[in-house]
């Protein structure tokens, strides 16, 4: 069970950015603080203007586990995979949210704002911050990932 005492980070682009809203409510209905890196509207925005600076925090270690939207949440995949430190995974299910934690150690979820309906966001959600590594066979997995070729 993740601490409730830490803060999450969340960032959408418009076409995420009515989910964005309603996560952060439930998040802190549930007691967690929340740092929102926008957007602010559903007014058209490029979405790397707010997952840069999510998934350069979440390399950072200023926070532990991450949430993004954009419209098909590719783009904010894309984005944030860019940094060395970070494992975002694109997730349509509430099982791939459970996978990407238990196996690939993600640290952000991307969540395809445009196809997923709200309540099944928010349990994907829960499931991805819930859920801890499972470690074993799956640390070597992860140490290759960074690796370059």
């Amino acid at each position: 069970m993740i601490d409730k005492g830490i803060v999450i980070p969340i960032a959408s682009d418009h076409g995420g950015f009515a989910m964005k809203e309603f996560l952060i409510d439930k998040l802190k209905e549930e007691g967690f603080s929340v740092k929102d890196f926008g957007a602010f509207s559903e007014e058209s925005v490029d979405y790397p203007d707010m997952i840069h600076p999510l998934a350069k925090a979440i390399n950072d270690g200023i926070y532990p586990l991450g949430i993004m939207m954009c419209g098909s949440g590719n783009g904010a995949q894309m984005t944030a995979n860019k940094y060395k430190g970070v494992r975002a995974g694109l997730c349509w299910t509430v099982e791939q949210a459970e996978l990407i934690r238990l196996h690939n150690n993600a640290n952000i979820i991307s969540i395809p704002g445009r196809f997923i309906v709200f309540d099944v966001a928010l349990e994907m959600v829960q499931v991805f911050l819930n859920t801890e590594f499972e470690g074993g066979r799956h640390n070597i997995r992860i140490e290759k990932i960074s690796k370059t070729l």
